[in-house]
C-alpha cells in the first residue's frame, strides 16, 4: 500500500493506494469516532462492495446505515440528495456520525455535498471504485450536485478525512468508465506534467489492458500531481483551476445533451481536444501539440470531437461556467505539453472557430 498527503494543515489528509484494501478495518479506524457510519452507494456498487465495508466498519463497533441510490450522473440532484438527509434524519445520525462515500464520482460528490451540509458539516471518508474517481474527483475536497442550467453548480468546499483507493475495484469496472476514467489520468499529463505524458503515450495501451502496475502508477502519479495542486490552492482562486483543462467545453456538453448522455470523461476528452485548437488558434501551441493531444486522446478510445452543438450552444452554455469571471468565459489552455495557464479568450470569433474544428456534423449520439 502506498499513501500520499493532501498537505492542507490541520485538514492534511492521507490517500490510501492499494490492493483488496477495501475492507482493511484499520484505514477506517481513526475516523468512526462518533460509534456510526452511514455508507452512500448506488445500485451497481452496492452488491459488490457494501458488505465489505460495512463487516470492517461493524468490526469497529460503528452502528452501520446504507444509503442506496440509482446510478447515474441523474442522481446528482436535489431530490436524490433529500432522500440521503431523510435517511440520516431518520436514523437519528448526528453530527459525529461519519459518511462514507462508496462508488464512483456520482456518490462522491453527493455524499460529500451531504457531509457538507448535513447538521452544518460531518466528516466523510473518499472510498472511489472508478478510475476517474480514484484519479480525480476523490481527493480535493470538491462536493456538488448538478442544476439543469449547469454542471456542480450548487456544492461546496469539503475535505475528506481520507481516501481508500482499492484498485482491485477496478477489476469490475465496464470499459467505458475506465476510458473515461482515462481522460482525467490525460488530463493531469497534458495540463501539468510533460514527463507523465510521455509515460501515458508509451503505455496506454497496457492501461486499457489493466495492467495492474500501470495501472497503479497512473493512479498514484495523478492523487501526486493533484495533491500538489490542492495544497498549494485549496479554493481554485489561482493554479488549481489549471485542474479544469478541458472542462469548460466538457461541462457545455454535458449539460448540453443532458446529464449521463455522455461520461464525464468523454465530454472532457473532446472538451481537451477544443481546448488544444483553441491554444494552437491564440498561438499558444503549434499544430503539432494538437495533433499529439489529439492522438493520445483517440488512442484511449475517447472521443476526439464534440457533439453536433451550434457554437451559439456552446457559447451560452459556457458563459455560466464556474470559471467564468466578470462576464467573461475563462480557459485553461496549453502552453506546451505539461504547461497550462488560465486565460479569458476576448476574441469569440477564435473560440466559435476552435468548436466549430473540433465538432461532430452528425447528431450526437453515444
Amino acid at each position: 500500500m502506498e499513501n500520499i498527503r493532501v498537505d492542507l494543515g490541520a485538514r492534511a489528509y492521507p490517500i490510501h493506494i492499494g490492493r483488496d484494501i477495501l475492507d482493511d478495518k484499520s484505514l477506517y479506524a481513526p475516523h468512526v469516532g462518533g460509534g456510526s457510519a452511514a455508507i452512500v452507494t448506488n445500485t451497481i456498487v452496492a452488491p459488490l462492495y457494501l458488505e465489505r465495508v460495512r463487516g470492517a466498519l461493524a468490526a469497529l463497533g460503528a452502528r452501520t446505515l446504507n444509503i442506496v441510490v440509482d446510478d447515474g450522473e441523474r442522481a446528482k440532484e436535489w431530490h436524490t440528495l433529500d432522500s440521503v438527509f431523510d435517511a440520516l434524519l431518520q436514523a437519528r445520525c448526528d453530527r459525529q456520525t461519519l459518511i462514507v462515500a462508496l462508488g464512483g464520482g456520482v456518490i462522491g460528490d453527493l455524499a460529500g455535498f451531504a457531509a457538507a451540509v448535513y447538521q452544518r458539516g460531518v466528516s466523510f471518508i473518499q472510498v472511489p471504485t472508478t478510475l476517474l474517481a480514484q484519479v480525480d474527483s476523490s481527493v480535493g475536497g470538491k462536493t456538488a450536485i448538478n442544476h439543469p442550467r449547469g454542471k456542480n453548480m450548487i456544492g461546496a468546499f469539503h475535505q475528506p478525512r481520507a481516501v481508500i483507493t482499492d484498485v482491485a475495484t477496478l477489476d469490475t469496472l465496464p470499459e467505458r468508465e475506465l476510458r473515461a476514467g482515462l481522460a482525467e489520468v490525460i488530463k493531469h499529463g497534458l495540463a501539468l506534467d510533460a514527463a507523465f505524458t510521455q509515460w501515458l503515450e508509451g503505455n496506454v495501451e497496457r492501461l486499457l489492458a489493466r495492467d495492474p502496475a500501470a495501472l497503479a502508477y497512473a493512479i498514484r502519479r495523478s492523487c501526486e500531481l493533484k495533491a500538489q495542486i490542492v495544497a498549494a490552492d485549496e479554493r481554485e482562486s489561482g493554479r488549481r483551476a489549471l485542474l479544469n483543462f478541458g472542462h469548460t467545453f466538457g461541462h457545455a456538453i454535458e449539460t448540453g445533451l443532458g446529464y449521463g448522455t455522455w461520461l464525464h470523461g468523454e465530454a472532457v476528452a473532446a472538451g481537451m481536444v477544443m481546448a488544444a485548437e483553441l491554444s494552437s488558434r491564440c498561438g499558444l501551441i503549434g499544430t503539432e501539440v494538437t495533433h499529439r493531444v489529439r492522438a493520445l486522446i483517440g488512442r484511449a478510445g475517447l472521443p476526439v470531437e464534440g457533439p453536433a452543438m451550434s457554437p451559439d450552444r456552446y457559447l451560452e452554455l459556457m458563459s455560466i461556467d464556474k470559471k467564468a469571471a466578470q462576464g467573461k468565459t475563462r480557459f485553461v489552455l496549453l502552453e506546451a505539453v505539461g504547461r497550462s495557464t488560465l486565460r479569458a479568450e476576448s476574441d469569440e470569433r477564435k473560440v466559435r472557430d476552435a468548436i466549430s474544428a473540433c465538432t461532430r456534423s452528425a447528431p450526437a449520439t453515444q
